[in-house]
């Protein structure tokens, strides 16, 4: 089910894990990295981040290079290369200017290499997390405000949903982007939503009356890449600076119960998520258009049809993390498992419902505490309207393809091996890519099903 080590958005390293102990917002990223800040590859800089982070200022720098071979089924065989390299800056402001409560956040990218989803396997959801066009953007902008002992905090700027909503801890040590930002959101939502690598303006309100018990809501800009994009939006909005206002609105809520979340707990740590999101605009229908005699017709009638415009849209879900067995005295070694459900509406949206799932096992191997073992399972149903045009322009082409899912299974294994270097060797097998379309480069039948082998390095300076 879903599944990204370092999916949609990167959080860094050194940055995330320090400003958590200090009680700091997370600084983004759909994988939640909890190491010391000192575990990097060029250490505390001689003193210089102790003395940057008293005054309140964290620097962060990651790199993620990959490589993926399509060893069987997909479009096309070959081996292919991408890497991204993400610089954070993080301001306690209380710290820095004494401004009591709040904090600045950016981020930004350099992406360069090839996707192996476009260019190997033809999938929907997409082999890896941090696959995007190449470009070097500005990510995340903003500034957030905590208030009451930080049972309130309002952030505001530049957002990116995938950091705070419908996340799993458990699956975003996975690879294949689904992990951090789900299939049915990323598919569903206009230009794939806030999300990785398409953050948008908006303000999100957190409400948290104690540690158990959160509920997060977000307004965002309905279209990630502009008014008027015609494109893919990636390349619309290539550097990250268009600040789009424009597509409506989209409103994402989510409640979050946390579970034995003390030291001393009796019982298993877990946390379980229900949220929904509503969006403005309008979506077209997957099933009917109009042709030119405004009558209403299937998509796969063979006429030329524009498609029936639907208005509004929305989703709602479901996400558990659970920690199933802890070794006794062993500190967090042990099996948790993760679930996640959504759904959507068949007529406006190509997924209306996704499931992913797995177990993490950290600490595998004895002496290797930092080590993790994840096996996932992600889910995603073509829409039954879809279903129907496909259905219908078989009629007129026996033989033609109809979709029907797309289901992904990752197994990976992330292994630190010097503080600041972790190595990841990743399996993927890719079920029905893109639901069962035709073969792009011809021949009878759909798609054939798709084998990955990955290997990710990760480096934290």
């Amino acid at each position: 089910m879903g599944f990204c080590l370092l999916g949609a958005s990167l959080s860094l390293l050194p940055m995330q894990s320090h400003a958590q102990e200090a009680g700091n917002p997370a600084l983004t990223g759909a994988y939640h990295l909890a190491s010391p800040i000192h575990q990097t590859l060029t250490g505390d800089w001689a003193g210089l981040r102790d003395r940057l982070d008293e005054r309140g200022i964290e620097i962060g720098i990651e790199y993620i290079g990959e490589g993926f071979a399509d060893v069987s089924g997909g479009i096309h065989r070959g081996t292919i290369y991408e890497g991204r390299l993400e610089v954070g800056l993080h301001l306690d402001l209380q710290k820095l200017v004494g401004w009591t409560g709040a904090s600045f956040h950016a981020s930004a990218f350099q992406i360069h290499g090839h996707e192996p989803s476009a260019n190997l396997v033809g999938n929907l959801l997409a082999v890896s997390g941090s696959e995007a066009f190449a470009t070097t953007r500005l990510y995340t902008l903003w500034l957030q405000q905590d208030l009451f002992g930080d049972k309130l905090s309002a952030r505001f700027g530049q957002l990116a949903a995938d950091d705070e909503f419908f996340v799993s801890d458990t699956a975003a040590d996975l690879v294949n982007a689904t992990c951090g930002w789900p299939g049915l959101s990323a598919l569903d939502m206009t230009s794939g939503g806030p999300a990785y690598p398409l953050a948008t303006p908006g303000v999100r309100v957190k409400v948290q009356p104690n540690e158990n018990l959160a509920w997060l809501t977000g307004v965002f800009s309905g279209n990630p890449a502009g008014s008027h994009c015609t494109e893919e939006p990636q390349v619309c909005d290539s550097s990250g600076t268009t600040f789009s206002l424009a597509g409506g609105v989209l409103v994402m809520s989510e409640v979050q119960y946390s579970i034995n979340q003390e030291k001393k707990a009796a019982g298993l740590p877990g946390t379980y998520k229900f949220g929904f999101w509503r969006e403005s605009g309008s979506f077209a229908d997957q099933h009917f258009g109009l042709n030119v005699a405004e009558d209403e017709v299937s998509l796969g009638s063979g006429e030329a049809v524009a498609p029936v415009l639907q208005h509004g849209d929305f989703g709602i879900y479901a996400v558990a993390d659970q920690t199933l067995w802890r070794l006794s005295g062993e500190g967090e070694r042990g099996l948790s498992g993760f679930a996640r459900l959504g759904g959507a509406p068949a007529d406006r949206n190509l997924v209306s419902f996704y499931a992913d799932g797995g177990f993490g096992f950290k600490g595998p191997i004895p002496g290797r505490d930092d080590d993790n073992v994840v096996l996932g399972v992600a889910y995603a149903k073509i829409s039954p309207d879809a279903v129907a045009s496909d259905e219908s322009a078989r009629l007129l082409e026996p033989g033609l393809p109809v979709r029907s899912y797309e289901t992904v299974i990752e197994l990976t294994y992330l292994a630190k091996i010097i503080p600041g270097w972790v190595l990841q060797p990743d399996l993927q097998y890719v079920i029905h890519p893109a639901g069962g379309v035709p073969n792009p480069n011809g021949g009878a039948g759909p798609i054939r099903d798709a084998l990955l082998l990955g290997l990710r390095t990760r480096l934290t300076f």
